[in-house]
């Protein structure tokens, strides 16, 4: 069985490769940020907000793709309820780690099934993570050895590559944290099958 995935992340698209489910990619091109601020003002949280974007990315590709499975999805990282938001800048990304430095935060990934148009099957991960403390020397090395390409699409730390080190401990599954719950995801499709 062969899904949509509406997302243009290419960590995403590899989880779903590596475990074996088959997916074409059809970009939502939703505007994250006005949804997020739109959503903020009427009072959501982190949870709220990732859901609702992963169902809005997941049903935009359902509405033009008839009779397919349309997984969308969001992440988003959670400080004491306060949305911290992907960087726009190399310097937003130091004042985000700087914030996140030697505190204890959670990851929010959150998936979406969508078929003609309409939500099917939603689900949301949490994941806790304790970042070390770090001298702001440190994590300025520690940005540098991140292309800003990467940087400005995927967020400040690179669960899959070096931002393990930036950690004290993480709570949660691995690709949940790199922007899929995987297994759940693939429960759901033997269950739809």
């Amino acid at each position: 069985m062969k899904i949509i995935l509406a997302s243009k992340s290419g960590v995403r698209k590899n989880i779903l490769d590596h475990h074996n489910v088959k997916c074409d990619v059809v970009v939502s091109n939703v505007d994250e940020d006005e949804v997020k601020n739109s959503l903020q003002a009427e009072g959501a949280g982190p949870l709220e907000i990732s859901k609702n974007l992963a169902e809005i990315k997941s049903v935009k590709v359902s509405n033009k793709n008839p009779d397919k499975l349309v997984l969308g999805a969001d992440s988003v990282i959670s400080l004491n309820d306060e949305l911290i938001n992907k960087p726009k800048s190399r310097d937003e990304a130091l004042r985000i780690l700087k914030k996140l430095n030697n505190s204890k935060h959670y990851l929010i990934s959150s998936v979406c099934f969508s078929k003609n148009g309409a939500m099917i099957w939603n689900h949301s991960d949490t994941s806790e993570l304790k970042m070390k403390n770090f001298t702001d020397y440190q994590l300025i090395s520690y940005l540098n050895k991140i292309k800003t390409e990467t940087l400005l699409a995927y967020g400040v730390y690179q669960v899959e590559a070096d931002g393990l080190e930036l950690f004290e401990y993480i709570k949660g599954d691995r690709n949940s944290i790199m922007g899929l719950p995987v297994k759940d995801i693939m429960n759901y499709i033997d269950q739809y099958k």
